[in-house]
């Protein structure tokens, strides 16, 4: 009898320590709830002591993941294998989430710190009255060059890119939209346009700038741009700040032809383990102190009106990345193509990359 009573605690303890085993693993792979949220982002897309002040003050430890390309985000979301409370994409991925039914509501009564948006980006055709999405910064595509390195030359065109002279000098965002869109601009397509012609077109015309490419990258183009060892570089805004803020040789210019101009939003993905936490981090997010911190450390530019008077004034008046309406007008906003049009792009800049 005693030895079944020994046995019976054994199994009791063994049940008890895998219990706990798996609740540890499920928080670390991000299967949150409790007081745990979960968070899905951009690269380098946060200052860190941002998580650490909203653990502090909110006593919810913050597991971060992050993504390279919304594509990617879109199939991990989809596969649902980790219940991600908060994730951050671009535009046209909020419609395709949307589409999916693989967003929650947003309760905007649980984020007053909403009043500190610009009205310019709220309620934007890709999520009417910010239903599903709430801004978290904005941007463009372009281009940074290091003027040292290229004798004055001046650029201010798509087509400068083809200029022999730099052979084996750009780096690429490794991005399709980005860099098809790049091809199809400087042909004076929209970057939206889907007409088999017009992307053949840009692609045939993509593949004669291939000696001027250096590579493709993600996060380490600015590595490479800020210590000169590349002269141009294809990129978005924010990278540009950042690595200029390296290196004062170099300088971002929006090409006259036209380019992207982008917006990146937090939604709740519907597997969200911990609704009231999401909610809780978007409106700590929007505090104007926060957003201002979380901008300087980032880059990009902020749609928190209320924050940028917590910014340095270079920053904030830095036309380069905070244009005017005039000025964006000849940017474009990426549109939902479908995965038909998008896969056909796709298939173009793989096929590129392996020319």
């Amino acid at each position: 009898m005693k030895q079944l009573v020994r046995l019976a605690v054994v199994i009791l303890a063994v049940c008890g320590i895998l219990l706990f085993t798996i609740s540890r693993l499920n928080a670390s792979q991000g299967y949150s709830g409790g007081n745990t949220l979960t968070v899905y982002n951009w690269g380098d897309y946060i200052d860190p002591e941002v998580l650490d002040s909203f653990e502090e003050e909110t006593g919810i430890t913050v597991i971060y993941e992050t993504f390279d390309t919304n594509e990617a985000m879109m199939t991990k979301i989809q596969q649902g294998g980790t219940s991600y409370d908060i994730a951050v994409p671009s535009e046209y991925m909020i419609e395709k989430l949307k589409e999916e039914d693989l967003l929650l509501p947003i309760d905007h009564s649980k984020i007053p710190n909403l009043k500190n948006i610009d009205d310019r980006f709220l309620d934007l055709s890709f999520d009417p009255n910010n239903k599903y999405s709430i801004p978290y910064f904005w941007g463009t595509v372009g281009i940074v060059y290091n003027s040292k390195k290229l004798d004055g030359m001046k650029i201010d065109s798509w087509n400068d890119l083809w200029n022999p002279a730099l052979k084996n000098e750009i780096i690429f965002t490794d991005s399709p939209r980005e860099i098809i869109g790049m091809g199809l601009n400087s042909l004076n397509y929209s970057l939206n346009d889907t007409d088999p012609d017009h992307l053949q077109e840009a692609y045939d015309k993509l593949v004669s700038l291939k000696p001027n490419v250096k590579a493709l990258l993600g996060d380490e183009n600015k590595m490479l741009l800020a210590s000169g060892e590349a002269s141009i570089g294809v990129v978005w805004s924010g990278d540009a700040s950042e690595i200029m803020g390296e290196n004062a040789n170099l300088d971002y210019v929006l090409p006259k032809e036209g380019s992207n101009l982008w917006f990146d939003n937090m939604v709740i993905p519907k597997t969200a383990k911990n609704v009231d936490a999401a909610h809780e981090f978007i409106n700590y997010m929007l505090d104007p102190k926060v957003a201002a911190k979380n901008t300087e450390y980032v880059s990009y530019s902020t749609p928190n009106k209320e924050a940028l008077q917590y910014m340095p004034a270079e920053m904030v008046n830095d036309k380069r990345f905070y244009p005017s309406p005039e000025q964006t007008e000849r940017l474009e906003v990426y549109e939902n193509l479908g995965p038909e049009k998008l896969g056909r792009m796709n298939e173009l800049f793989l096929k590129f990359k392996m020319e």
